[in-house]
């Protein structure tokens, strides 16, 4: 697959610049968000055409994946025989190799993911965040998240690193606004007697997440740099955060939590519908991702209907299985099309600033 070095590398041979030229012009070209786009496949439908302009770029080749695995094997190993403060140092070299030189995807997400890890771990270690209050703890768990990976970020670039940073970012204004309000109450266990204004707040830093994908999103409406791939992972966690605020919003005194079967039948309606605008929106602003966040829930909803039914047990697991690969096909396959007529109904100025249909 062709990628910004190969490119680079090919301009050098043919004499239009110097291999130093080359290579100082990749690092400057990375950093500011160029990318190279191979061109997508089309279909030619009754005289329509259509690409897919929702193109993460997580692999661009089976050498990411064979790395990739090496990498996750290593620090595996390296997790279970050295100490937990062994584990950056290895993820730091890995990472100037093979994120910072050779520019592999895969791995780049893979290594961004075991820093996660190792941040909560470490954060868990040294403060005690699961309490009943929310207090200094928590926030003090939370805060080491953006800190680690915006640096992460800084050095090397990878878009996951990104916005795995805003959205802990997000999660710290958080637990800053709760412990405020609880401050204001002097009550330090408040929510726990008022889970609708905690959802209600937490509904509100899901929709500023939702926002802060949009942000990347319309900033990049042909999807040719990175934004596109920040965007991706913001709306991958958006959509979860959107729909378990609006569940819990809307389930006054059964405790909020969405998993919790026994009390999911009466709340199927709910769920089903907000999966249902989560899906309207992902046809909006082309975003598979969106819509796929909310089908767990979705087949749980289900789930717990037939389970408070008289079916037996293989019927309503596979059911639910059936119902809800039903949806994923139909609107996998009419993706394009479907959102064609979305994008019909939009008014113009909004139509144009979306990816065209």
């Amino acid at each position: 697959m062709t990628d910004l070095r190969s490119i680079l590398d090919e301009a050098a041979r043919q004499g239009l610049i110097s291999p130093e030229a080359g290579g100082r012009l990749l690092p400057f070209l990375t950093e500011r968000g160029v990318a190279v786009i191979e061109p997508q496949p089309v279909l030619v439908t009754e005289g329509q055409t259509w690409s897919d302009t929702e193109t993460p770029r997580f692999v661009r080749g089976f050498h990411d994946v064979l790395i990739t695995i090496g990498v996750v094997v290593a620090l595996v190993g390296l997790w279970g025989l050295a100490p937990l403060y062994a584990v950056p140092p290895a993820i730091l070299v890995l990472s100037e190799i093979l994120v910072r030189r050779q520019r592999l995807a895969l791995p780049a997400v893979s290594l961004t993911i075991a820093l996660f890890c190792w941040t909560f771990l470490l954060m868990s270690r040294v403060f005690t965040p699961w309490t009943s209050e929310i207090g200094a703890g928590l926030t003090q768990f939370v805060a080491g998240f953006p800190i680690l990976l915006g640096v992460y970020y800084a050095r090397y670039r990878v878009p996951l690193s990104l916005a795995l940073a805003i959205m802990s970012a997000l999660a710290l204004a958080l637990t800053l606004l709760l412990r405020l309000v609880q401050w204001i109450s002097g009550n330090s266990e408040f929510f726990v007697d008022h889970l609708a204004l905690l959802a209600a707040i937490s509904l509100i830093c899901a929709l500023g997440l939702f926002a802060t994908a949009l942000y990347f999103d319309l900033g990049d409406r042909l999807r040719r740099t990175t934004r596109s791939d920040i965007a991706f992972w913001l709306h991958l966690g958006a959509a979860p955060a959107l729909l378990y605020s609006t569940v819990s919003l809307m389930s006054f005194g059964e405790g909020g939590r969405i998993f919790d079967l026994a009390n999911m039948s009466a709340r199927t309606p709910v769920v089903v519908a907000t999966v249902a605008v989560l899906m309207l929106i992902g046809l909006v602003i082309d975003r598979r991702a969106f819509v796929t966040s909310g089908l767990l829930s979705l087949g749980v909803a289900i789930f717990s209907v037939f389970r408070q039914g008289s079916a037996t047990v293989n019927t309503y697991i596979f059911t639910t299985l059936i119902i809800v690969g039903a949806i994923v096909l139909i609107i996998g396959t009419g993706w394009m099309p479907l959102r064609r007529l979305v994008l019909r109904a939009l008014p113009p100025a909004i139509a144009n600033r979306l990816p065209p249909g």
